[in-house]
Formats: C-alpha cells, structure tokens, sequence
C-alpha cells in the first residue's frame, strides 16, 4: 500500500520500506531501500490467533501509518530497530546471477558399487531409451527457482502425462501484461514476479526477458525434449535432472540484478506456497558477506527449517581462495566442473592483421574501452579484446567494436581460468586462451542468426547451470524419500560424490595438476549415488546455531538469522572458531593446527540402508606427515534410523606442518562406501 510518499510491503517475514523520492541512485542514504527483518514466520501464523509474529507486523504497520510524516521514519533505520518484534534493519543491496550431455555424463560417474536402481529396469538398458531415476519420473516434488523468471512456451516445461497438481500447493500464477494464469500448468504450477516499488525496472510479469532462468528452471526438471539441439551444436535430448517434478518460478533478477528485498520475498513465499526445493543461481557481490544482512543465508535458513532443502552456486569468481560467495553451511553450495564435451571455433590468421588496439599497454584499450579506440585502426579488422578487468562486460566490448566499425572479437582468457561456453549474439565472436587458439563458440538466443529460425535451446556453463543439476538430483532424492531431512539429502548427495573422472584418474584443474578439496569441495556429484548412500549426516538447527556462535554471534544476535531460539539455548561460554569443526557436517575441516597438540571432532551417522546388521568399517587416506586415528573404527547397526557416533583424532607426525593437508574418511561395509573428504589447514 502506499500512503503519503511512502511504500510499504509487508511479507511474512519481511517488511520493505522506500521513499517516494527514490531515485536510481541507490547509494543516497536519503533514497535507500530499506529491508525490516522480523525473523522467520512464526508456525502456523496464518492461523493462529496469538502467533505473536503477525501481532507485531500490525504493530508495525500502524507505528509506520501514524508517523508517516515524521523526519526520523524517513531516516528510518535506527527508529525501526529499536521497535518490538524488529530483529533487524539494512539497507536494500543488489546480488547478481551466477543440458543434452551432461546427465550422461554425470551417470557414469558413480563409484555406486550395487545396482542403482533395485527392484526397476536396469540403467544399462539401452532399449529403455531413458536413463533417468524411475522414482523421479513421476513425481510430485515441488522446484522451487529463485531467478529471472521463465518463458513457459518452452516444451522443457510441457506438462504431458503429468497428474493433477498436488493438494498441498498453496501457490499462484501471477498475470503480467505478457503472462496469463494459462501460462502455468501441471508442469510450471506457479510463477511470482516482485517489483519492489518500480525500484527494478521492466519487472511486471513472471517472463523471462534475459534467459537465465528459463535456461535454470529447465535444468533442474525439464521435460524429456528429443532433437534439441542449439544450430546442429550439442544435439541430443534435452531434460532435466527430475523431469517429473513441477516447477515454480520467482521472478527476483532483472538483467540488472537481483534485490536483496526480493529475495526475501520470495524465500517467504516459497515457503508458504509448499515447495520440496528450493534452487537459487546467484550470490553476494562480496565473497564473504555479512550472514546478518545476506538474503540467501538469511532466506535459506527459515526454508531448512521448514524441511526445504536450499541449493545455491558458489559465484564464478574462482578458481582463487575463498572466493565462495553463498558459505553458509545451511545451504549444498555447487561448483562448476568441466564434461567431457567441447565446441571449437577456429581464428584463421590470413593476409588481413589481426589487430590488438592502439596503445594496447593501456588497460582501458585493452580491454576495448570505447574512448580509448581510435576508428580507423578498427574498422574492418578483428580486434582482440582482454577481459581481465570486470568492469568491461563482453556485451560492452561487442558493441564498442561493433560500432566502430570492427567485423569481429576474439576475447582472450586468463589461461588459469580457462574456457567456458559463453553467448555473444550474431556478431562473430570467440574466445581464446592465452596458450592456445582452441575456442568455445558464442551465441545467444535472444538474437537470432541471419538466414535463421529462432533458436529454442542454448548453450550456458558456469555455477549457475552447475546448481539446478544438484537441485534435480537433490529432488529424485526427495521423492524417493520424502521423509528425509535437507541435511540428510545434502549429505547424500556430498558423500557419494567422486573424485575421479570419466577417464577413471583423478580428477585435475585446468593447470593439470591433481585436483583437491579446495578446487572441488566434495567431489564430482553423481546422479545415481545419492539415491543409496546407507549413511547419512544429519545437522540440525542446533549444529546451524551453534556455528553462528562460533562464528562470533552471541545468543542475542542469533535472531538477526532465527527468530526463534529452541528453549534453554545459549551459546557456548568459549565458543571461537575452532569449534565449527564439530558440527555434524559430511565433511571436516580443521584450520590453524600447528602441529603442537592433537584436534579431536566428533561425528554421528545415520543408518538408512534398512534393517538388519550392518557393519561399517573406517578406511582413512590420510597425506604424509598427518597421523589420523578413528574411535571406534568399527560401526555395526542394527535397524533402520538407528544413529551411531564416532570420534577422529588428527595429529602431526611431522615438528611443524608446511602445508594444508587433504584427506578422507570412508565409511565402507563392502557394498557401501560413505565418503567425508577432511581439510587441516595451518
């Protein structure tokens, strides 16, 4: 509603303030955006008449009616923060965004030792003509995608053969001036847009305008498409990591970016709408950001709570240190790896130079600043064009060429880096490494080829395609156990991953030197692995508090994350950083060890391989200089559920370790292996 030059928009969780007089300038502290956290929505407060939560949003919404005109609410922060059931007040900050091969490609990837799907058609069956999890064939987990929103004529979102929506949906299908409630079906069952006060731009619908989530969404659970192809490249059939399971978009990212004020939204509404999973491709500017004013961390927490499982991308930033810009251990956290699949360009040097710029010691020349080009050395020549500054977008340096009077680009790459599929448009364009002349051809579906029928597939990589492969799987995962909890997915998913490639070696970096936990986390994921990890590592929101209290929060600042603290809880008197090693996570990581004294952690697993004795032994590949002792190194269950606890005591055997170490624990009964890669930083 608006009244008297100010915007309010009340959420669950949520609530948004903005003045009239905002402009496009979001750095005016007079014009700011401000974002009022209330926590997480408290259980059941749609309905309950003493949910306390809503009682202080109404609170809030007349304190803010009758002081409309007061100075202090204009500079609001300060003023709302000190009001009751306000956990906190930040500013409104933008975050930006972050397959017909690569389920093949994953589905060999598996150390999975048994059949991977019992009691169903065997997946070497070529016959069947489909690989995909039977269980997540047809199914009824809900996707939910946190993204640009979606082009629903596309036939990856085709509903044939699907049921009739599930009972439990609570979501809509919002219209737009381009986007019906026709537009939904069985398949895509909702679809949300968020225009928080015209602050983004050409944002009044749930379309997708920019191709990035229509490319997400289908990822994650498209349907089966055979003869998709992008111009004859990466032919073959196209279909999501859960082709039964249905789709909700929301609609947070313009081309702009995406506010954080949205995302908060839409983490609220997804919520309340009923979905199983949420996906989100994008991320903080900053690698690390504030847990207490980061939207997905924030978002994310309320969902786990929920029982939603959130899978976010890592940023394409790497492959530097900690350069990971969703961290929370809340959330599966997805990096972006190679296949076994390339498309090459070749640049054919001739008669005709092939120019760099003038003055190309300059950076802005070379990188294709538009003042720094002189037109007659441009015109009809392929220019050549670094991308080693962030501020040039490839867009940007097409254009600038382009207008000058230039016939192509070839963009160069930092060899360390390497080379991923990008998209350029009709313009010719290419991308090299600095050691060879081996390129991913660009296109763009947006603009169509000359001569050309319009496009209906692309080509995207990096971490935002790489997070809806794991939200597929995390989503054949939960429809063959419904029951599970987001920790215990997550740690299938991370504990059945693999460090060895297709070509049965380990896995590198594009340098080719032996890859390690710090280049691929957990491993490599595997589309079948996750269905059978007999094992599983379930955290709870008692681990996620105790982290923030080793992580520097005291008990009360840990509602700037969770409204609710469980009864009794307090943090840990000498909680330090030390600690986040012994929360119940599928992996370890111990950092500062001198060497000097020995680290114990303490894990406890959970038996999901059925009843019946089971008995599970410690396998422990540990690096030269590092001693690493399990207690017990014997676990035997019993029944199903059943929960069993172990301790690992990592010692040097060298005076002063030089290095980080990388190991691993495996659990194994011979026909499982449960797999938790560990970390000992000095």
């Amino acid at each position: 509603m608006s009244m008297e030059g100010i915007s309010i928009f009340l959420a669950f969780a949520t609530l948004f303030l903005s003045s009239s007089k905002a402009s496009t300038d979001q750095t005016s502290n007079s014009s700011r955006v401000y974002i009022v956290y209330m926590g997480s929505a408290a259980p059941n407060s749609l309905t309950s008449t003493t949910a306390s939560l809503r009682t202080d949003h109404a609170r809030l919404l007349t304190l803010l009616t009758r002081r409309i005109r007061d100075p202090a609410l204009r500079g609001g922060a300060l003023l709302m923060a000190q009001k009751p059931g306000v956990v906190s007040v930040f500013p409104d900050h933008l975050l930006k965004l972050h397959t017909t091969h690569s389920w093949d490609f994953l589905k060999y990837q598996t150390e999975l030792e048994i059949d991977s799907f019992p009691n169903s058609m065997s997946e070497n069956n070529d016959a069947a003509g489909d690989d995909t999890p039977p269980d997540s064939k047809g199914s009824d987990t809900i996707i939910g995608i946190l993204d640009t929103g979606i082009w629903p004529e596309s036939e990856s979102f085709n509903d044939k053969g699907m049921g009739p929506i599930p009972s439990r949906w609570k979501g809509t299908c919002m219209k737009g001036p381009d986007f019906t409630s026709s537009s939904c079906n069985r398949k895509l069952i909702g679809a949300r847009f968020y225009n928080s006060d015209e602050l983004i731009a050409d944002n009044d619908s749930p379309r997708d305008l920019v191709g990035h989530g229509t490319h997400v969404a289908g990822t994650a659970a498209g349907s089966v498409v055979p003869g998709a192809s992008y111009y004859g490249l990466a032919a073959g059939t196209a279909k999501g990591g859960s082709p039964g399971s249905r789709i909700a978009m929301y609609k947070v990212c313009t081309a702009q970016g995406c506010y954080a004020s949205a995302i908060l939204a839409a983490f609220d509404d997804a919520i309340s709408d009923g979905v199983d999973v949420l996906s989100v491709s994008l991320g903080s500017t900053s690698y690390q950001p504030d847990l207490r004013s980061d939207p997905i961390a924030m978002g994310a927490f309320h969902a786990v709570e929920r029982g939603i499982i959130v899978v976010s991308s890592a940023g394409n930033d790497g492959p530097n240190r900690e350069t990971v810009a969703n961290f929370a251990p809340w959330l599966l956290t997805v990096a972006a790896s190679t296949i076994d699949r390339n498309f090459q360009s070749n640049v054919i040097l001739g008669g005709n130079k092939v120019i760099q710029t003038a003055d190309a010691e300059e950076p802005e020349a070379r990188n294709c600043d538009k003042g720094s080009l002189e037109e007659k050395l441009i015109k009809g020549k392929i220019v050549i064009c670094d991308t080693d500054v962030p501020f040039y977008t490839t867009e940007n340096q097409i254009e600038t060429v382009k207008s000058l009077g230039g016939i192509g680009v070839v963009f160069t790459r930092d060899d360390h880096i390497g080379i991923m599929a990008d998209t350029y448009g009709a313009f010719p364009a290419t991308a090299i490494s600095l050691k060879d002349a081996k390129a991913w051809i660009g296109n763009d579906t947006a603009v169509t080829l000359a001569g050309k029928e319009a496009p209906t597939f692309n080509v995207l990589s990096g971490t935002s395609m790489a997070c809806p492969h794991v939200s597929g799987i995390a989503a054949s995962v939960k429809t063959q156990n419904p029951a599970w909890s987001p920790s215990a997915i997550r740690s299938a998913i991370m504990t059945t991953a693999t460090r060895i490639n297709n070509l049965k070696t380990p896995i590198t970096t594009d340098s080719s030197s032996i890859a390690t936990p710090y280049d691929y986390g957990a491993g490599q994921v595997t589309s079948t692995g996750p269905l059978h990890p007999s094992l599983v590592y379930e955290t709870d929101t008692i681990d996620y508090l105790n982290y923030l209290c080793y992580y520097g929060f005291d008990t009360s600042k840990l509602k700037t994350i969770a409204r609710t603290i469980p009864i009794g809880f307090a943090c840990p008197k000498d909680s330090k950083a030390d600690y986040i090693s012994n929360i119940n996570y599928p992996s370890i990581a111990i950092s500062k060890f001198n060497g000097k004294e020995s680290r114990s952690i303490s894990r406890k697993v959970t038996n999901v391989a059925g009843d019946g004795e089971m008995v599970f032994t410690a396998n422990v590949d540990a690096p030269r200089g590092l001693s690493v002792k399990v207690i017990p190194d014997k676990l035997t269950f019993s029944k199903n559920n059943q929960k069993l606890s172990y301790q690992v005591v990592f010692s040097a055997t060298t005076l002063v370790p030089k290095e980080d170490m990388f190991g691993s624990l495996t659990w194994s009964n011979g026909q499982y292996k449960v797999r938790s890669p560990f970390v000992v930083s000095i």
